[in-house]
Formats: structure tokens, C-alpha cells, sequence
């Protein structure tokens, strides 16, 4: 199942790599739908306003894990293109070893600073104690999250993105069936959602392990492999910016939802379900250019500048007419989508999500251009540049958010995010273009000028 992102057209090739990416990540959206649907219709705003602040936190606490993963795994696609196996096989193991550790610092640091995050993002009394629960639970996943998004990103860098959409497929299946099972037939509350999560992700988490194992002799470790302290620092040094980076982009969405939820229930509520229609809708475009980046990382590592520059501009292209047809449909649609959410009596939650969806909505060409962004530079030995943009989208939103929100209501929170993903494009286009001034000697000739 893998493809040589090396050779062959160039969108052609993209697009059926990223394909089963976009794909996965539809599934895991339409179980995040599926799961505000059944918490939202079965327990109230209440609990909806719960899980979806929690869901807020846990993207903040798994988003380094993600992002580590993803930055070994642009190392795994560069090695890869260079045909250097060995150092690909040296760093796969080293980036297990260092991102395992990592992951379980997190997960006990996060089980004692429970509570003091809980009380610092404001969260209201009503729903204190069903975020408290639903956190406890969901944080034992953690580990499982790690298994496969390290050996997700392994297969991807070797031109494999369909077997981690097949485990994604089964984890998202098994996840709803027992939402349902626990929430509306148990009845055992958010707790009972968490529960339906971990399981899935133990499935998909083990398994994804299980087949890398036994079915791909590189992802495979060799029984007299060292771990050397030089390949950890440099799995350590490149991942950890785009782990950062990762971080600080949800580390801003933190301190927005703590913002949020300042404002109280309804609004949380509301924000909850915006966010869910809001990520759905640009998730291809997030997807898309997590495939690009792994394409310009496997032809970097080959010296593939000309096929650099045509896969840049055939990505633009594609991103931005998507963006475009999606804003329109969801400008159009917001009442109805917010409407599957939020119970028609909640007319306050119904009228702010919709305000929400309508501001993000006419924005997404913003968002999906600062993906690729993100993608090219992670690809390119410069992850340093994607966590410069992240802060400059973050900074822009969390600075004008609690500026003007005071004053002028929740409206200048929505305002401040497509604010952020603008100066962050400019910045990025401008910085894309003067990349060889930031020191690359190992850049391959053009792969700049795209």
C-alpha cells in the first residue's frame, strides 16, 4: 500500500496519498458530531458545555504528543526520500523511545494539575464536576493516542496513509456504537462518553501497533539497534518544535475558551458546537496539507526542487477553491447546522452559534492556506517557522479577544480568529519567500523559490 511520492503527477499523486488522510479524519469528525449529538440530545447544554470545554483541554494536552509524532515522522519522510533506511530505522526507533517517555510525563502531570486547570479556565460551577469526570477518564487514554499516531506517521512517511485510516475507520465505528450504549441506554453520563473514547482508541491504538509490526519490515526495530543520545536530540530538537507548535496553537484556543466561558453556559454551549461544524468544515483543507507536507518532505529528501514548486502551487490552488466552496455552504446552512446540536428552546445558544459559524465561515480560505504553511516548513527542516506563525496567529487572536470582548461582547472573539489566520498568511508568504536567508545549507537547490 505505499506510494513514491517522488514520481508520477504531480496533484495526481497528492491527492490519492491524501485521500485516505481526509477520509480518516471525516471519520473522526463525524464521531466528534455524533458524539456532541448524543451528549447535546441526551444530557442537556449542561453536559454539552462540559464535554465540549474538555474536548477544548484535551486537544491543548494531546496536541504535543500529536505534534511530536508528526515532526519524527517529517524526519522519517526526508530519510525516506534520501533512500537512507538505516538512519530512518535509527530514528524510528529513537523517536518511540523519547515520545513514549513524553507521554507518560504528560499523563501524570496532567492527572495532579487537574483541578488548578479547571478553576483557571473559569469553568462554571453547573458543569465543574461532569468536565472533571469526563477529563479523568479520557486522560487514560493518552497512551493509545501516542500508539497510533506514531505509527500512523511511520507508515504515512513511507507512502502508506490507508492503513491508518482502516484502524481509524474501526476505532470511530466502535466509538459511536457504545456512545450510544453508555449515554443513552447506561446512562453513565459524560463519564460514560470518555469510557466509549478510550476503548476505541485502545482498538485503534494497539492495533495500527500490531499490523505496523507484523506486516512493515522497516517501521520493524532490529534486536541490536542502539538508541544513541545524538539521534534522540536530534528526534528531539526537530519534533519538539512542531510538538510546540501544536501546543501553543491550542494553548491559545485554551485561553480562548477560558474566555468563553466567562460568559457562561449558553455561550459555552453555543461555542461547542460551532467549533465542531467549524473543524469538520476545514478539516480536508487541515488533512490535505499534512499530505503536502509529507509529499515536500519525501522530495526534499530527494533534491526534487522543480517537483517542490509545481506540488506548492497545485496545493494552493486546490485549498483555496475548497475554502471557498465550503464558506458558502456553511454561511448558508449555519442555522440548520447549529440547529442538530442545540435544542430549539435554547433560542440564546442557537443565535450566538450561528453568529460564530457565520464570521469563521466567510474566513476558511485563511485557515487552509496557513495549513500548507505549517506543512511546507515542517517538510523543509524549519519547524522553527511553523511555530513562528502559530504564535503570530494565536498571539493576534488571544491579544484581541481579551481586549475587546470586555467591551464589546463575544462577537470580537470570533472576530479575533480569521484576524489571527491573515497576519499569520502574510507573515508566512513573506518569510516562504526569504527562507534561504534563515541559514538552510542543506536545502536542495529551488526548493525555496516555490
Amino acid at each position: 500500500m505505499r506510494q513514491d511520492l517522488t514520481t508520477g503527477s504531480v496533484t495526481g499523486t497528492m491527492l490519492r496519498f491524501a485521500l485516505p488522510m481526509i477520509l480518516g479524519n471525516v471519520l473522526q469528525q463525524c464521531y466528534n458530531l455524533a458524539d456532541t449529538w448524543i451528549v447535546g440530545r441526551f444530557l442537556g447544554t449542561g453536559a454539552l458545555g462540559a464535554v465540549g470545554s474538555a474536548y477544548t483541554l484535551m486537544t491543548f494536552l494531546t496536541s504535543l504528543i500529536i505534534g511530536m509524532c508528526m515532526g519524527a515522522g517529517a524526519l522519517f519522510s526526508i530519510s525516506y526520500g534520501q533512500r537512507d533506511l538505516e538512519r530512518m530505522r535509527e530514528y524510528l526507533a529513537s523517536a518511540f523511545v523519547l515520545i513514549l517517555g513524553i507521554t507518560a510525563l504528560l499523563t501524570a502531570g496532567s492527572y495532579g494539575l487537574l483541578h488548578p486547570v479547571l478553576h483557571w479556565m473559569q469553568t462554571p460551577a453547573e458543569v465543574y464536576d461532569g468536565m472533571a469526570a469526563y477529563v479523568r477518564v479520557i486522560l487514560a487514554g493518552l497512551p493509545f493516542l501516542f500508539f497510533y499516531n506514531y505509527f500512523a506517521f511511520a507508515l504515512r512517511s513511507l507512502g502508506n496513509s490507508v492503513a491508518p485510516l482502516v484502524f481509524l475507520g474501526i476505532s470511530t465505528v466502535l466509538n459511536i456504537v457504545l456512545d450510544v450504549l453508555f449515554v443513552a441506554v447506561l446512562g453513565r453520563g459524560v463519564a460514560g462518553a470518555a469510557e466509549a473514547t478510550v476503548i476505541a482508541q485502545g482498538v485503534a491504538g494497539l492495533g495500527i501497533a500490531l499490523y505496523s509490526l507484523l506486516r512493515e519490515p522497516l517501521v520493524r526495530p532490529d534486536r541490536g539497534m542502539r538508541v544513541r543520545g545524538r539521534t534522540l536530540w536530534a528526534i528531539f530538537s526537530y519534533s519538539a518544535a512542531t510538538g510546540a507548535q501544536q501546543s501553543v496553537m491550542n494553548f491559545g484556543i485554551l485561553m480562548v475558551q477560558g474566555l468563553v466561558n466567562s460568559f457562561g453556559a449558553s455561550v459555552m454551549a453555543a461555542f461547542a458546537a460551532g467549533v465542531k461544524i467549524d473543524t469538520l468544515a476545514y478539516m480536508p483543507a487541515q488533512e490535505f496539507g499534512n499530505a503536502y507536507s509529507i509529499f515536500i518532505s519525501q522530495n526534499y529528501g530527494a533534491g526534487n526542487a522543480r517537483r517542490i514548486r509545481a506540488g506548492t502551487r497545485s496545493a494552493v490552488i486546490l485549498v483555496l477553491c475548497f475554502c471557498i466552496v465550503v464558506s458558502g455552504a456553511v454561511w448558508l446552512l449555519a442555522p440548520r447546522l447549529i440547529s442538530i446540536f442545540i435544542q430549539p428552546q435554547e433560542i440564546h445558544a442557537l443565535a450566538v452559534g450561528v453568529e460564530y459559524l457565520r464570521i469563521e465561515g466567510a474566513c476558511y480560505a485563511g485557515i487552509g492556506i496557513l495549513f500548507l504553511l505549517y506543512g511546507y516548513f515542517r517538510a523543509v527542516e524549519r519547524p522553527g517557522i511553523s511555530l513562528l506563525l502559530t504564535v503570530i496567529s494565536l498571539g493576534t487572536r488571544v491579544l484581541l479577544a481579551y481586549s475587546l470582548a470586555p467591551r464589546f461582547g463575544v462577537e470580537a472573539i470570533w472576530w479575533a480568529i480569521p484576524i489571527g489566520w491573515a497576519l499569520a498568511d502574510i507573515s508566512g508568504a513573506v518569510l516562504q519567500r526569504t527562507a534561504r536567508r534563515w541559514g538552510g545549507g542543506n536545502t536542495p537547490q529551488g526548493a525555496d523559490e516555490v
